[in-house]
């Protein structure tokens, strides 16, 4: 199971880098809880793929000029957990560059992942995307 979830990542964030985030999308479950570490105005948990995808992924990226990319650079698996370090190489639309880097911690049950953990430059992030706008952010009574 180990080199099977190695697999799902590796595929998942080589796709995303490419434009395609289908598989990282479909290797999430329904009910996955994502944790965005720190102070940011996006830090926080966001319950479930649509928050997550929702309010922030899409609004996030929506703040990025194309082409730009995130990228797994270690793929770590033991058993149910997993981590990736990776970086993003990314500009805002008003030009500010956005090269973070990234720790992300997977929780699996089976095949799909029902927590993700993630820890960036925080500064970096409340400077370069601002505050989420109108049905953006994490669910602060859930944090």
């Amino acid at each position: 199971m180990t080199a099977d979830r190695r697999e799902i990542l590796r595929h998942a964030y080589a796709e995303a880098a490419i434009g395609n985030g289908r598989p990282f999308v479909d290797m999430l479950a329904d009910n996955v809880r994502y944790v965005v570490m720190g102070q940011t105005p996006w830090s926080g948990v966001y319950e479930g793929k649509e928050a997550m995808m929702n309010r922030c992924i899409r609004p996030v990226h929506a703040r990025f000029q194309e082409p730009g990319g995130t990228f797994a650079d270690r793929i770590m698996v033991d058993g149910d957990l997993a981590a990736i370090e990776g970086h993003g190489i990314h500009a805002t639309k008003d030009g500010h560059a956005y090269n973070n880097r990234y720790c992300w911690v997977f929780r699996f049950e089976g095949e799909k992942v029902v927590e993700m953990v993630e820890y960036m430059d925080t500064a970096l992030t409340a400077a370069a995307l601002g505050r989420p706008g109108e049905g953006e952010g994490p669910d602060r009574a859930a944090a």
